[in-house]
């Protein structure tokens, strides 16, 4: 099997490492099978895409709706080396699932609107499936109701005309939504569970998404909200596309 590509984002190793042993349990590779490329730490350069089965683009602080001169330079880098992948992601429609970040980065990218109007609390949500998602190859193995964990500042207030919404909630009218046949993205994050969310509540207790001395209350919520388990998008994902 031709290996998939993790792109992230995360200069936080505990984060990081976190992200990655998450994406491998979920999508039941290992290590050889899924191979991961911090961004953050280097340049990515070309990517051949003939020499993998899809990429996979993971989520972190960045905002992609952030005004380019507040942001970093290595954030400037990230996005416009993203910006050419896509490029060719979305010219061949090859498999991408992006996560969180991913859907602002896809989005942008194709002409949505991405802004804090729809912006989640960290939390244990439940997102249910338009009609085209219910129909769709990858998110209906999800069912048509299931739950999730999200945290995040931005989200798509409106999708270009070309792109299909798979997926909503209460607070956020896009969930999920694919280009093509084969181009994903995902507001919520299909690694996490609440080992995951609980790591990532304290790597990020000072990055603006709920006030630090309210950790212990948000992890809380998060335990009552009803979510246990979610649904393996990433495993359904690596079972479609995997290809020798």
């Amino acid at each position: 099997m031709k290996p998939f590509l993790l792109l992230a984002i995360r200069a936080e190793d505990v984060a990081a490492d976190d992200e990655y042993a998450a994406m491998l349990r979920f999508s039941g590779l290992d290590e050889a099978q899924l191979r991961r490329f911090r961004m953050e730490q280097g340049e990515l350069g070309g990517v051949d895409l003939d020499r993998w089965s899809g990429v996979i683009l993971g989520g972190g602080p960045f905002q992609a709706s952030d005004p380019e001169d507040i942001k970093s330079a290595t954030q400037r880098r990230v996005e416009a080396e993203l910006s050419a992948l896509l490029d060719q992601v979305v010219e061949r429609d090859f498999p991408f699932l992006g996560a969180c970040y991913g859907i602002g980065t896809l989005g942008l990218h194709q002409g949505a609107v991405v802004d804090h109007t729809f912006r989640e609390p960290i939390s244990g949500i439940q997102i249910k499936l338009t009609e085209a998602g219910e129909e769709d190859q990858l998110f209906s193995r999800a069912g048509s109701q299931f739950g999730a964990y999200v945290g995040h500042k931005e989200a798509i207030s409106k999708l270009p005309a070309h792109a299909v919404t798979l997926a909503y909630s209460e607070r956020c009218p896009v969930q999920a939504f694919r280009i093509g046949r084969r181009a994903y993205a995902a507001q919520f994050h299909p690694e996490l569970d609440l080992d995951g969310l609980a790591t990532r509540i304290e790597v990020y207790k000072y990055a603006g998404y709920f006030k630090p001395e309210e950790a212990d209350a948000v992890l809380a919520a998060a335990r009552a909200s009803g979510v246990t388990a979610v649904p393996n998008i990433l495993k359904g994902f690596v079972e479609l596309f995997a290809r020798s």
